[in-house]
């Protein structure tokens, strides 16, 4: 394993170094030109709806990303559609690196851009190869002063933020050539990674250690068992009740490894369940391609982590000669536990699914959107890979809207080199203001997922049969009833019944920005739908990885590896992203693009769909108190359902306290899955083999043309 930090062109170092001498020499107070140019929509709408702390310090220094001026939106997104129209003689004729940044600014609108920040006492810190961005640093004092803003402190939905009270104003001439300028607020994008919770206490559960190799698997791979019946009382007296109903998980009292409970999968088992097998047998395996994963901080064991991840499953080795971590920003501050597992789910599950493919980690400093970005573009500019996976977001309405279209900017620069920009899609629902996404301040469908050049993954819940064939799928959601306490005296039952309510679920919905893009147009509504396709991401039916315990869980230093089961819409994008490699080895290796233009182009067999999934076992039951029975139907304990009204339910009991529960399946909150495309699963999970011959078919039906 290598790890990697490109250093600044000699061109580059030269340009950066006249800067900070241009800027030394200048010395005076700037004294701005009669005209200005106000960046509209560049304040968070966050603010309105949050407390003023106040003003932010002025000695506090900040960095600043300005984002130039592209070519006009509509012309650059007609250009690079018509590398995606099958009739058109440009069809997958992927730009080259030059003519792909006539999409991008001009250098000399950078220097200019650079000129101006330097002369505002801002010290230029880089600028995107391609002119997309600059990047400086300064005192907040400062920095008002150049955009001509007051930057305050907020706090709201227990989150204190950083946030500009108006639009920023850029003198002229510059200020024609600035879109967007980013990090007068604070954006740090969420990992949507999600690990079956302990409903006791909130907590995941406690880990198990790595320290045997039980031919792959530690826990238990049936996640769903017959009916049963389950009695509660108290010491013999009231209040009793009585359950019957589906049960999810293995026995709490299971210790051999393999049979853990609740339950959770390893490589072969979602192999043989999204038919990849076929796949393999014919070598495709992701040979000769690079599955590209941009994570934030990262995983400081991920090297070992993930080689011994490959050992314990069978899968190949990850070394130095295909798997490779760069830091184009530079290394992280500090580690953090939440990203640390966010990295190793990307780079163990991306590789479970390409076990052939080379593995690019990209690596943010900072979950700051403008770091995650940057990485993206370092990732495009160098064409590490045909497929770029990225498994974090933030709510679209929580970013300004000029920021928004930097996003688009990027992924759609990307799609004209032949690349597919893949992100998760989310992991709260609807993300409706309830408490349901931490940090958020306003609801909407996760940035930049929504983006009409990114391909959307949703999530899934699985259960397989005795031969790791897929028994069911639902759209991933789930709810939480309480039916028992835990006492010295045993277990008791809980009258009437505690809801926990909706704790997680897929994201999806309608983008509040992006126009529906020209693929989704058999589709309802007018705005960009969200997501496109869909993989496993309930974690209560989710996944094996293998990680250091002191960096995923933060355990005492020493604690070596461990196991634990982990799920999210980040476990469903790399899974994607790893198959999407496959596509591309199997059309020639020479890149597909962006993958959703491709998606709804597919024949049906090339998809599982997803469909509403009901049972007549769902859990209900009575209770018994002194003034006579109640009974609690599988509705009551569901709740909530919207509008959903075909789900599955099942007993449940924590493996922690041995509390009971009622948990439900194809719950998510408002968002429902249904017959063809849906606001959950989008067009449904992949069919392996099918899928790959679904793709190769149509790049050739579409070059004979």
């Amino acid at each position: 394993m290598r790890t990697t930090e490109l250093p600044l062109s000699i061109g580059r170092r030269a340009l950066l170094a006249g800067l900070q001498v241009a800027a030394a020499l200048v010395g005076l107070a700037f004294s701005p030109v009669a005209s200005a140019r106000t960046i509209a929509n560049n304040t968070p709408k966050s603010i309105s709806s949050a407390q003023d702390l106040g003003p932010a310090s002025a000695t506090e220094a900040i960095t600043v990303t300005v984002w130039l001026q592209a070519q006009a939106s509509e012309q650059a997104d007609a250009m690079v559609a018509r590398l995606y129209d099958r009739h058109s003689p440009q069809f997958h004729r992927w730009l080259a690196e030059g003519q792909a940044n006539a999409l991008a600014p001009s250098a000399a609108q950078a220097e200019a851009v650079q000129r101006y920040l330097a002369e505002h006492n801002l010290r230029v810190l880089s600028v995107d190869e391609a002119n997309f961005f600059v990047r400086a640093q300064g005192t907040i004092a400062d920095v008002q002063k150049a955009f001509h803003v007051n930057i305050h402190r907020f706090t709201s939905a227990g989150r204190t933020f950083r946030a500009n009270t108006s639009d920023p104003t850029v003198d002229d001439p510059v200020g024609a050539y600035v879109a967007a300028v980013a990090g007068l607020s604070e954006h740090r994008v969420q990992p949507h990674v999600a690990r079956a919770l302990n409903p006791d206490t909130g907590q995941p559960f406690t880990p198990v250690p790595a320290t045997q190799a039980p031919n792959g698997a530690f826990f238990s791979a049936a996640c769903f068992r017959s009916p049963q019946r389950v009695s509660l009382n108290t010491s013999g007296a009231l209040p009793a009740a009585s359950y019957f109903g589906n049960r999810y998980g293995a026995d709490i009292t299971n210790t051999a490894l393999g049979t853990l409970a609740p339950c959770g999968y390893q490589p072969s088992e979602l192999q043989t369940a999204y038919n990849l097998n076929p796949l393999y047998a014919a070598g495709l395996d992701g040979t000769g391609e690079t599955v590209v994963i941009v994570d934030a901080i990262g995983s400081p064991s991920i090297t070992s982590d993930a080689e011994v991840f490959s050992q314990v499953y069978g899968l190949p080795d990850l070394t130095s000669a295909n798997f490779n971590v760069y830091f184009p920003g530079g290394a992280p501050p500090a580690p953090d536990t939440g990203w640390a597992s966010e990295t190793t789910l990307d780079v163990e599950w991306s590789h479970s699914i390409a076990p052939k493919a080379s593995i690019a980690l990209v690596i943010a400093p900072t979950s700051n959107d403008s770091d995650l970005q940057a990485a993206i573009l370092f990732a495009i500019h160098n064409h590490l890979g045909h497929v770029i996976s990225n498994s974090y977001g933030e709510a679209e309405s929580d970013e300004p809207a000029a920021l928004i279209d930097t996003w688009n900017q990027i992924i759609r620069f990307a799609a004209s080199r032949g690349i597919s920009v893949n992100f998760s899609s989310g992991d709260g629902g609807d993300s409706n203001p309830s408490g349901i996404t931490a940090g958020l301040v306003l609801p909407g469908v996760s940035l930049p997922a929504s983006s009409p050049w990114a391909t959307a993954v949703g999530g899934t819940s699985l259960a397989l049969d005795s031969h790791d064939n897929l028994l069911f799928q639902a759209g991933w959601g789930t709810n939480l009833t309480r039916l028992s306490s835990t006492e010295a005296a045993g277990l008791t039952p809980i009258v009437p019944p505690l809801s926990l309510g909706f704790i997680y679920g897929a994201g999806g919905g309608v983008s509040g920005f992006f126009p529906k893009p020209f693929f989704q147009y058999g589709l309802h509504g007018s705005g960009r739908l969200v997501p496109d396709v869909a993989f496993l991401a309930d974690p209560y039916t989710g996944v094996e990885i293998i990680c250091d315990g002191t960096s995923c869980n933060g355990l005492p230093a020493g604690t070596g590896p461990i196991v634990e089961v982990i799920g999210g819409t980040s476990l469903a994008c790399p899974m994607f992203s790893g198959l999407w490699s496959i596509a591309n080895q199997a059309t020639g290796g020479y890149g597909l693009g962006q993958a959703a233009r491709i998606l709804y182009s597919l024949p049906p067999d090339a998809f599982y769909d997803v469909r509403p999934v009901g049972s007549r076992f769902n859990v209900e039951g009575a209770t018994l108190t002194s003034t006579g029975f109640t009974f609690e139907s599988a509705d009551t304990l569901a709740q909530p359902l919207y509008d959903t009204h075909t789900y599955m339910s099942a007993l449940y009991q924590s493996p922690s306290s041995t509390r009971w529960y009622a948990i439900t399946f194809g719950t998510d909150s408002s968002l429902k899955t249904d017959y063809g495309w849906d606001n959950v699963t989008g067009l449904g999970t992949p069919n392996g083999k099918e899928f790959v011959e679904g793709v190769v078919w149509l790049t050739r039906q579409s070059k004979s043309w």
